[in-house]
């Protein structure tokens, strides 16, 4: 059975000490690819390492988080498409990039046009986006809108909302799934209903967020790209198929997402 961690943070400090271990433990279980999404400045070099040292499973994505858009952001965008020009480049994604509301408003408008510069980057290199939503679905919406139809597709990463919200989503941006990840498991989760009524299988990509979000029953553990195969499980349940089936259609949905996972 094979796998496709399309969002995971293994490069960050948390995994310092047995990094390796971590993505032996992925491969073991069946995973065929590890999506990094970039954060900010301080993690482009970090995501870099790891794909060298790590060819052909780890794939690295150029972005800037919303919570690490200050009010210099416009400089901070220019040294990454710069990457980005680089001919060759490995980047198979624009991510993480987005909006977020959640803990502080007062960078939204900044927020808004670092997404929209981001949003072009995609159209530009024909890259996907990975996008990040946190209090901001609505925002997230109407910043995408206007650049429909010249996207190549992307995810919604960690995807948490409503029933509505879901079929918006699927239904204005057909390119796109929703990445589905650890809450899918908490007991009060209400995600489960949501994709089983309106989601379809083929328009869903599963993804660990690690270090965070880890699955039951590892709830409140540091997570890592292992854990995908409890999602797998779940999703099982949901769609009365067998796992294999799910960790095949969620693989192929990824690929077809992120057509340079095939290609390097």
């Amino acid at each position: 059975m094979e796998f496709i961690d399309t969002h995971t943070h293994i490069y960050t400090e948390d995994f310092d000490q047995d990094i390796n271990l971590v993505i032996e433990r992925a491969k073991e279980a069946g995973a065929r690819a590890l999506l990094l999404p970039n954060i900010n400045e301080g993690s482009i070099e970090r995501i870099a390492t790891l794909c060298r040292d790590w060819p052909q499973l780890c794939y690295p994505m150029m972005g800037l988080h919303p919570t690490d858009v200050t009010k210099d952001f416009e400089a901070l965008l220019q040294k990454m498409e710069q990457k980005l020009e680089e001919p060759n480049h490995p980047f198979v994604a624009i991510g993480e990039i987005g909006i977020d509301l959640y803990w502080d408003t007062s960078m939204q408008k900044e927020q808004e046009e670092a997404f929209k510069r981001q949003i072009e980057w995609g159209i530009k290199y024909d890259l996907p986006l990975v996008i990040h939503s946190r209090n901001a679905h609505r925002e997230i919406v109407e910043t995408l809108s206007p650049y429909a139809e010249k996207l190549q597709g992307g995810i919604f990463h960690c995807f948490s909302g409503t029933e509505n919200e879901a079929e918006e989503l699927l239904s204005k941006f057909p390119g796109f799934c929703l990445g589905i990840g650890g809450t899918l498991t908490f007991k009060k989760s209400e995600l489960p209903s949501i994709l089983k009524r309106v989601v379809p299988v083929d328009r869903i990509v599963v993804e660990t967020d690690a270090p965070y979000l880890a699955p039951v029953p590892y709830r409140g553990k540091r997570n890592e790209p292992i854990f995908l195969l409890y999602v797998l499980e779940k999703l099982a349940e949901i769609y009365e198929m067998p796992v294999e089936e799910i960790a095949r259609i969620t693989t192929r949905n990824a690929c077809g997402i992120c057509p340079m996972i095939d290609n390097q």
